[in-house]
Formats: structure tokens, sequence, C-alpha cells
């Protein structure tokens, strides 16, 4: 059979053809890992903000940040600032945070996520080492919080810390409950504390600290009063452990902490969470924000609870000569 010849315009066209099509094919191959390349080049930056220095909070913010960047690689960016226990700083932290418009606010700690709160109602904050959001004054309710805060709560189980409280010194008969006037959340724990006191049939005495100067005299004077201290998880209190030790452990009284950092820095046992899951835990709410977009104003309070185990401050144990329980754990 023979072939058919295909005149030299036509053939010229037909070759256009195929090119055109070829380059229309190669046009929507590259366009899509373009698309890909755009999606995948998304990047965050999480403002970070810790009201003061100390093992509990510094745990929270490591656990944020270790989740967050296991969750998002290197498309996260951390902006991290310390507040130094001043308020007036967390107000200027939150407002730098606002003015260059971060995705979303880590807030740790009751007066870090107050300013964060006060500073936008547009950006996303994630709370975390703040006992009770309702008290604080930044959600409405824990199930639904109404605004463009959400977070984790670090409300220790403080029955079962006075339950603790009179495993460690059956013998109480008055206990010192001590905390900073100017923490909302511990007021509501010793609210709590006092309930469960009450119940236990134990007599109880309130001694509030306004800032860290009056440390050391309030102490004193709880220490000549009652013959066990309470300390819930206060941050002035945690920042200032080293001078509860100097007047409690000299006067034989022993000290029952709110959470593990500050009993291993003077107190003698505590039945705490693990901050740093709060702060992991408080990393994966930020990630369901960021990435599905959750919205804090529907999303509840988080809960920690796993991981409560009772512990001790072994060298203070044996100064006060102090026998502790089988089940407990020595802080190492």
């Amino acid at each position: 059979m023979k072939m058919r010849k295909i005149p030299l315009v036509a053939a010229m066209a037909m070759a256009a053809m195929v090119i055109s099509m070829t380059g229309c094919g190669g046009e929507s191959e590259a366009e899509a890992p373009a698309v890909e390349e755009t999606a995948d080049a998304k990047s965050y930056t999480v403002g970070v903000m810790q009201l003061v220095e100390h093992p509990a909070l510094d745990a929270a913010t490591q656990g944020f940040q270790d989740k967050l960047k296991e969750l998002l690689g290197e498309s996260v960016t951390f902006d991290v600032q310390n507040a130094q226990g001043e308020s007036t700083n967390c107000t200027t932290i939150a407002t730098k945070f606002v003015t260059d418009d971060v995705d979303l606010i880590m807030a740790n700690a009751t007066g870090a996520v107050q300013a964060a709160a006060a500073a936008t109602g547009d950006i996303p904050v994630v709370g975390t080492s703040v006992t009770d959001y309702k008290t604080a004054g930044v959600i409405e309710k824990n199930d639904a919080p109404g605004r463009n805060v959400t977070g984790v709560s670090d409300l220790a189980p403080v029955d079962q810390q006075i339950a603790l409280l009179k495993k460690v010194n059956p013998e109480a008969k008055k206990v010192a409950i001590v905390y900073c006037s100017a923490e909302p959340n511990s007021i509501f724990q010793s609210e709590l504390a006092q309930k469960y006191l009450t119940e236990a049939g134990i007599e109880f005495k309130e001694y509030t600290a306004a800032d860290s100067n009056e440390i050391r005299a309030v102490i004193t004077k709880a220490v000549g009063e009652c013959d066990t201290v309470y300390v819930p998880t206060d941050n002035t209190m945690a920042s200032n452990m080293g001078i509860i030790k100097n007047v409690t452990v000299p006067a034989g009284i022993p000290v029952i902490t709110g959470e593990e950092g500050m009993c291993a820095k003077g107190g003698l046992a505590t039945l705490s969470i693990s901050y740093y899951e709060l702060g992991m835990k408080a990393g994966e709410m930020a990630y369901d924000i960021l990435v599905n977009g959750a919205d804090p104003a529907t999303t509840p309070i988080a809960f920690v609870s796993d991981n409560i185990v009772p512990k001790y401050n072994a060298e203070i144990a044996e100064t006060l000569g102090v026998t502790m329980p089988e089940d407990f754990e020595a802080i190492q």
C-alpha cells in the first residue's frame, strides 16, 4: 500500500499543533508543583509570652515549642518573650505581638493570658499554666470560651493534695495556706483548699503576700502559728521557694506544694501534673487552630489529668526526719 504524502504546509501545521499541545501539557504539569510548593511554604509566626522564669512555666513553654515543631517542622518560628514577673511587661509584649501581626499568641500563666486577651480580640490566644480562665476574666465558660482565647488548665487535684497533706502529716492541726494576693488563680485554689480542709476537720488560716518583698515576713508569721504549710500553684511563691525553705526547714514545718518544681526547690511533698505535658497539649490546640481552622471561641478549655504522681523532696524529708509513704516517688 502506498503511503499518502502530506503537503509540507500541512506537515508544518500539524507539527505546530503538537508543539502547542505539548506546551499546554507542560504548563499544566509545571503549575501543579507550584501550587503544592505554595502550600508547603505556608509559614507561621507564634508569639510566646511567659510571665516569669521558674521550672514549671519553663517546662510548659518547652513542651509547647517541642509539640509545634513536631507538627509543623521548619514552617513555624517562635518569638519568645519573658515578662520577668511584671504585668507592665506583659502588656508591652502583647502589644508588640499584635503590631507584628503574629499568627497566634501562646500565653504562659494568668498574667500573660490576661494581657494577651486585653491586647487583641482577633489573633488567636492559647493559654497554658492558667488554673481557671473564667476567674481570670478571659473566657465566658470552659466548654465554650466565647472569645479568641482558649487553652489548657493547670488546675491540680486540690482535694487529692489535701488528702496527701493528711497522709504526710497525720498530726496536722492547723494549716497555713500561703499565696500571692495579686494572683486570681491562687485565690481560686485557696478557696478549694479551705473547702477540703473543712471537710477533713482541719483548721486553717490564709496568709497572703502582695509581692515577693513580703514573703519572708508572711511565711515567718505562718510557721509561728501553724504546723503545716500549703502553697498552691502560685507564680510568685514558685519564684521564691528559696525564701520559704529558709524559714520553714529550720522551724521544722512541712510544706505541701501545688507542683513539682516548687517542691524540688523547698517543699516536702506534692501531687503534681506535668507542666511539660500542659505545654504539649497547648501546642496541639495551637496546631488545630493554625492548620485546621479551629475557632478558639468554641474550643473547650483542656485539662491534663495523666501522670499525677505523689512526689517528695528527699533532702527535706531527711532534714525534717519524716518517713515518706512507700508509694511516693523521690524527685530527681
